[in-house]
């Protein structure tokens, strides 16, 4: 029987499953020899089921690259990636430390500004940020936390060495997707488990209202509600599924009001007060009071009565500003600066268009950089240059000589590769991780995150809204 690992080339990167032609890591051992076993025939049927498993639970996401439409299944992968636990210990203490400094970095610039004024971070970089919200200037959230739930992007060079590639702090999104990755693979695949410990992360969804419930600023019973954009937002299917796992309400801006500084839900019964409200809508639409007057989205009221202490936000708004791409190259310096240690997980040298030597550099050296612009995410507004044209290049060239300081430039970093199914064999594609933490009396990191697959050859793209697809992502003992 020909195996599905036969032609498998050894990529130029590091690859997760295999050091060597034919040879898997240790922790990959037991998982290599079942699937060396398996032909196209017997592994194709289990990859038909899970696609159709995914379409019964009505798992799509939009692909707005797309010229066949935008609502597509979510393409899942499986081959679960695996992480060995003393690696996962690591990548735990150092998305915890991370995570503490950037919560002290949002409540000092929403308050003393410290290291603004000590200069460790330029003052325009952070108050000329179209993510800094001066509505929140002296606002103390419950707790003093402020990115109560985070997914921070993690990927590999070829050296096999962990960088943060970005954190996402205003309303992550994905992990639905990792939850029902390991459901999905248990229905479809359940002989792939047999003989190894996997760290179990289905209970996120009773951490994450265990973080909730603890933010409430009002009540020792508090009534927690999910915000959500409405049926036509790309993610909707995570909000309501978080909201059916957690047995809370899913709401819309019209369900809700604000009455005497205190926020309600609208019911068949009354006006019900909500406590905490776990929010998916972006800053701009969350009050038409406070920001976009022509949103619909939101609650009128809605942030005069998060100021009185009255209901807490989750995460709360302001956040964005310590996501910005530019703000990223100095969260090292945030680490040392709050916490008087050495950052335990590298970022990616980065290089800033504000700066003028950067800029000359960007410029000259842009056909062999990453150039993102700082306030954009899911592989939007960015070019990788050693995969564009010329045309690309200049247009690209063009509107960071406009805009100096809304973009930044990276070396690319070549993904690490990990073993894929498509068109009937194992094939190489590039992989992030992104992890997920939950901040509220402790830090939570649930063991896994989301493994983001570039499905296309070559491509290093995983973000889903332009086509990447996700593997399960086990953490398991050495």
């Amino acid at each position: 029987m020909t195996s599905l690992f036969d032609n498998y080339p050894m990529p130029q990167t590091f690859d997760e499953m295999f050091e060597a032609p034919g040879k898997p890591r240790p922790h990959y051992a037991r998982l290599y020899q079942m699937l060396n076993e398996l032909s196209a025939d017997q592994f194709e049927p289990r990859r038909q089921v899970a696609d159709m498993d995914f379409l019964r639970r009505g798992i799509t996401f939009t692909v707005y690259s797309s010229d066949e439409g935008v609502e597509k299944i979510f393409p899942f992968d499986l081959i679960p990636r695996i992480v060995p636990l003393s690696e996962w210990r690591v990548l735990e203490a150092g998305l915890q430390q991370r995570i503490r400094a950037l919560n002290l970095f949002l409540q000092d610039i929403y308050h003393d500004r410290r290291i603004l004024r000590d200069g460790v971070i330029p003052f325009d970089l952070v108050l000329g940020s179209s993510n800094y919200r001066w509505e929140m200037i002296g606002i103390d959230p419950p707790r003093d936390v402020y990115i109560h739930i985070v997914g921070t992007d993690l990927v590999r060079d070829n050296r096999g060495a962990y960088h943060v590639l970005e954190d996402n702090l205003r309303t992550p999104s994905g992990v639905s997707y990792m939850l029902l990755n390991r459901t999905v693979l248990k229905t479809t695949f359940p002989s792939v488990f047999a003989g190894t410990q996997v760290l179990p992360v289905e209970t996120y969804p009773q951490e994450l209202l265990k973080v909730l419930r603890s933010m409430s600023p009002t009540s020792s019973d508090p009534q927690v509600a999910v915000l959500t954009p409405g049926l036509y937002n790309s993610a909707y299917f995570e909000h309501s599924f978080l909201a059916r796992a957690m047995g809370v309400p899913l709401v819309e801006g019209g369900d809700l009001v604000v009455h005497d500084h205190r926020l309600f839900m609208r019911t068949t019964h009354g006006l019900r007060p909500i406590d905490v409200l776990y929010r998916r809508v972006d800053d701009d639409y969350l009050d038409p009071l406070a920001f976009r007057a022509d949103s619909i989205l939101g609650v009128a009221g809605l942030l005069n009565t998060y100021r009185a202490g009255n209901v807490a936000l989750v995460n709360a708004p302001g956040t964005g500003v310590a996501d910005d791409k530019a703000i990223y190259a100095y969260v090292p310096e945030m680490i040392r600066y709050y916490l008087s240690e050495e950052p335990l997980i590298e970022i990616v040298p980065t290089y800033l268009g504000r700066r003028a030597e950067d800029l000359a550099y960007m410029l000259d050296e842009m056909p062999s950089l990453v150039i993102k612009e700082v306030g954009n995410s899911g592989g939007y507004g960015m070019l990788i240059g050693p995969h564009a044209t010329s045309a690309e290049i200049d247009a690209f060239r063009k509107k960071v000589r406009a805009d100096p300081s809304n973009y930044i430039a990276q070396p690319v970093i070549v993904l690490s590769t990990h073993p894929t199914y498509v068109n009937g064999q194992f094939v190489p594609r590039h992989v992030d991780l992104r992890p997920y933490i939950l901040y509220g009396e402790q830090i939570t990191i649930i063991p896994g995150g989301l493994t983001r697959v570039a499905m296309q050859e070559g491509s290093l793209i995983v973000n889903s809204s332009q086509g990447g697809g996700s593997k399960d992502t086990w953490v398991v003992a050495d």
